[in-house]
């Protein structure tokens, strides 16, 4: 029988109490354990940090893959992973990237706690359950890869969003079973790796309409101590209106190590450079966002910022992977 690593990350999951908090791992996983259903052979493990998943950064996910990656060496291929939702989408992204098809993993989380207040008990109303049986059922027939399981769909786990708050149907991407050519690049996350990736700094700057004066000077403040990589989420397909003064702003960003990326503030859709306003990014020294999601737009930056030692090779390379 194939033998199912349930990795446990924090969130509401786990919560008890009110105001909800965290149940101390320890008390909790003897607990998990205990509603796994018995046709299942599933082995239980804390993961390297429990923590709100808003609180989350690269570091806390590579941490993750890289528990992964030891357990696969020691012959475990099927991987559920319990997870905040606040975040969810952005380590089902990171996790794809960097695991790509070595394993099958699919990861959940829930609006609502598996416990009670008093934490002696499964809760009367809760996603939990059905969350956990979904990814564990999936889990074993799905093809190699990673997904997201949630209020009864299991998304591509690069393609997916949060889209509400509070619902039980709070995520949406490509479903499992339809075609979505997903991008990775399988790495050996080591020490050093978890350590490199804490000097990432990727700053998202969501456009609003303001004069095109009002940008230059947000720009001419980011050029006093800019960002790996800046992320600029246009209108539309991506299109942004500019003047040759903020052209000279992306250039003298990228002289000082900054990677200007074109991405779109609109939830689904690829970018289109067919229209006139954006015909300049042709020649500027920006990059395009090519990924599937906001989420997997952030793995592809830490992917490229790991592999690549300088920023003129991540901008040469950007579109290989």
């Amino acid at each position: 029988m194939k033998t199912i690593a349930l990795i446990y990350m924090g969130g509401t999951f786990g919560c008890i109490g009110e105001p909800l908090m965290p149940m101390p791992e320890q008390d909790f996983l003897p607990l998990l354990a205990k509603i796994i259903p018995p046709h299942l052979n599933v082995e239980c493990f804390a993961a390297p940090t429990i923590i709100d998943s808003s609180a989350c950064t690269a570091q806390d996910w590579l941490r993750l893959v890289q528990q992964v990656q030891q357990l696969q060496l020691k012959g475990f291929q099927h991987f559920v992973i319990i997870h905040g939702t606040d975040t969810l989408s952005y380590a089902a992204a990171t996790l794809a990237r960097f695991l790509g098809q070595s394993c099958h993993a699919i990861i959940t989380g829930s609006q609502y706690p598996l416990l009670n207040v008093e934490g002696n008990d499964t809760r009367e109303f809760t996603d939990a359950l059905g969350n956990l049986y979904l990814a564990l059922e999936q889990v074993l027939t799905l093809p190699t890869g990673v997904y997201l399981a949630f209020h009864e769909h299991v998304f591509h786990a690069q393609t997916t969003l949060k889209a509400h708050t509070t619902e039980l149907d709070a995520f949406v991407g490509i479903a499992a079973d339809q075609d979505c050519e997903t991008n990775s690049d399988y790495l050996m996350v080591e020490n050093q790796t978890i350590e490199d990736s804490a000097q990432l700094s990727v700053l998202n700057l969501m456009l609003q309409p303001i004069a095109k004066q009002q940008l230059i000077a947000q720009l001419k403040n980011l050029l006093i101590s800019p960002p790996n990589f800046l992320v600029l989420q246009g209108f539309g397909t991506g299109n942004i209106a500019v003047n040759a003064e903020i052209l000279e702003l992306f250039t003298a960003l990228y002289d000082k190590q900054c990677v200007p990326i074109i991405s779109t503030q609109v939830t689904f859709g690829k970018l289109d450079q067919r229209y006139a306003v954006s015909s300049w990014i042709q020649s500027a020294k920006v990059l395009v966002n090519d990924c599937h999601s906001h989420a997997d737009l952030y793995a592809k930056i830490l992917q490229m910022y790991l592999k690549y030692p300088t920023h003129d090779q991540r901008f040469e390379h950007w579109h290989q992977h």
